[in-house]
């Protein structure tokens, strides 16, 4: 297949890039894939195979040091390769629907190779989601239990019981300068041949404010299209608790192939290029999940005090 894995940014360095600002620390660490014996140590781990292109020594993390840039973060949002294929459900039982779908849509666009090689086709069934689907959403840290990410809204098509905890996309809209920026590969997969699932974390740091996204992109071809959205905003501005904001949102889109095919323009001569578009599949497929977590981290103005007094 031309062009395998272009979209993967090759590492050519395990040094952690960091950056820091308002008490805050930005690091992430982009390595080679996974050598044959860490595959064999990750596999026994976890208990299922391991994708194509496992970067399972990459992670991305955010910890707030605190206005006195303490040593031992107060609270910290770490996304790393392991930690997200252990959320894949290692039964295949919950995506069963997926799997049977799957199987039928190859074996009726592959006849002749089912009747000549059988194996290659059963062989897709595995007692594991062979899709490496994962709900990940970053591991969350903290020294103290109100720190903790609370959920504010209800669990069903992004409607928000709370709207004034909503990411606040007329900030993020508007020109800012880009201080800090990375994107980070987990792993990546082109489900032989059959299509592509890919775990990638980006995030961007401007003056007064942070955005990450950490997307799971799915597409079997024939059958459907899943995307899985986790993004966190950090508000550097203290607000009326004088505490960094932090929200968290995990939206999930899901759809049929063909159904995603057919929103495609009319005039469009390449309709691959829209379904290899992992934006325009993400707006162009229902919401089928949506969860929205909230904190503010109130550290800050307790040491500020105490700093202010002495």
């Amino acid at each position: 297949m031309n062009n395998r894995y272009a979209k993967v940014p090759l590492p050519t360095t395990g040094v952690p890039k960091e950056h820091k600002i308002y008490g805050w620390r930005i690091k992430t660490v982009r390595n080679p894939i996974l050598s044959s014996a860490e595959i064999d140590t990750a596999t026994d781990k976890l208990q299922i195979p391991m994708p194509e292109m496992i970067f399972g020594n990459n992670y991305v993390e955010i910890a707030y040091l605190g206005p006195t840039g303490q040593e031992s973060p107060y609270w910290t949002l770490r996304f790393d390769t392991l930690s997200a294929l252990d959320c894949v459900d290692k039964t295949g039982t919950q995506n069963k629907l997926v799997q049977v779908a799957h199987s039928k849509a190859w074996q009726k666009s592959s006849e002749k190779t089912a009747q000549e090689c059988p194996d290659e086709i059963h062989g897709i069934l595995k007692p594991y989601d062979w899709t490496y689907t994962s709900d990940y959403r970053g591991d969350v840290s903290s020294l103290k239990p109100e720190h903790a990410l609370q959920e504010v809204t209800v669990e069903t098509h992004g409607q928000s019981v709370f709207d004034e905890h909503a990411l606040p996309f007329d900030k993020l809209k508007k020109p800012e300068p880009i201080e800090f920026y990375d994107e980070v590969v987990l792993y990546e997969d082109e489900l032989g041949d059959n299509g592509i699932v890919s775990l990638s974390v980006k995030v961007r740091v401007m003056p007064l404010r942070l955005l990450l996204l950490a997307r799971l992109f799915l597409r079997v071809d024939g059958v459907l299209f899943r995307v899985r959205d986790t993004r966190v905003y950090i508000d550097f501005e203290y607000q009326d608790s004088g505490a960094p904001r932090v929200i968290r949102e995990y939206t999930e889109h899901e759809d049929t192939y063909d159904s995603v095919k057919r929103k495609i323009p009319r005039a469009a001569r390449d309709y691959s290029m829209y379904l290899r578009d992992e934006n325009w599949v993400a707006a162009h497929t229902p919401v089928t999940k949506f969860i929205r977590e909230y904190s503010h981290l109130k550290e800050g103005k307790e040491k500020e005090q105490q700093k202010e007094k002495s």
